[in-house]
């Protein structure tokens, strides 16, 4: 019997000798797997619950309603002729997305770890695949963002579109990919420091009020000077602050403060990949 050629197989799995590598053929080789993940993702969160999606949109509008209520009404910041409320869902929106995806690709290899221990396939479709099922919950929310939109324009409010617009998806996909940048580094630390989940949560508390969140970035310079150079460093506040310029018309775009958000981005992304791809190797005899 003759051998079989190696040239004559579909596909040939073989070892990882780059240090770094990021193989885009075989993600699409996998691409059903990936929708079977996302199609996972999504539906574990509302399984045999009462509520079910209505969940999506529950968090956003509640946390919403509390900013409006304690930054804007007791502590009086403003927001200029925008709705607090609009004006705080635009902010939370976009930072849920972020914080979504750091969450859940920050624990991959642990969640993972039956998985990737019976069967082969690229480990990165499981990061990839909570990035964008979340990009699905972020669509939800931004529908819900759009009818609270149309009725306070109804309602008199002065409300304005602008240009910048079109570049929201982009905006957007920095914000996913900077997530998963950071949530790759974070899976792979976790394979060997198991309670750093529980200072990731902590964190994220914490960043989330250097980020310009439930105020204008504006604000922070002019009542804390001395402070305000640590939002100004934050690259999560530029996209912020910058997702409200196009969604609202309120604020500026800072090209320089988005140059810089970008730069990161990628060296976040690209440096959270190469850890990972380090940590796949080895990872099943520490988790």
């Amino acid at each position: 019997m003759d051998s079989k050629n190696t040239n004559d197989w579909l596909f040939e799995i073989t070892p990882k000798n780059k240090f770094f590598t990021l193989n885009f053929k075989e993600i699409w080789h996998y691409r059903d797997l990936l929708m079977l993940f996302v199609k996972r993702d999504i539906i574990t969160v509302y399984k045999q619950t009462v509520l079910g999606p209505l969940w999506y949109l529950i968090q956003p509008l509640f946390t919403s309603i509390t900013f409006t209520i304690i930054f804007n009404n007791v502590a009086g910041i403003k927001t200029g002729s925008i709705p607090p409320f609009l004006f705080n869902l635009a902010g939370i929106m976009v930072w849920n997305y972020f914080t979504s995806c750091l969450n859940g690709t920050s624990d991959t290899f642990k969640s993972n770890a039956a998985i990737f221990g019976k069967v082969y396939f690229p480990r990165i479709i499981t990061p990839l695949s909570i990035v964008i099922s979340n990009l699905i919950k972020f669509g939800i929310q931004f529908f819900i963002f759009v009818v609270f939109y149309i009725f306070f324009y109804w309602q008199g409010a002065d409300l304005s579109l602008n240009g910048s617009l079109l570049f929201f998806p982009i905006l957007i996909a920095f914000m996913g990919i900077l997530g998963l940048g950071l949530g790759m580094m974070i899976s792979s630390m976790v394979t060997k420091y198991r309670d750093l989940n529980n200072l990731v949560g902590f964190g994220i508390q914490l960043l989330m009020y250097i980020s310009a969140v439930m105020y204008p970035m504006d604000l922070i310079k002019e009542k804390l000077p001395k402070l305000g150079w640590v939002v100004e460093y934050n690259p999560l506040a530029y996209v912020i602050e910058t997702s409200r310029y196009m969604l609202l018309n309120i604020g500026s775009i800072s090209i320089l403060g988005l140059g810089y958000t970008m730069t990161l981005t990628i060296a976040v992304f690209f440096v959270g990949l190469l850890v990972f791809n380090r940590t796949e190797k080895s990872f099943i005899d520490t988790v």
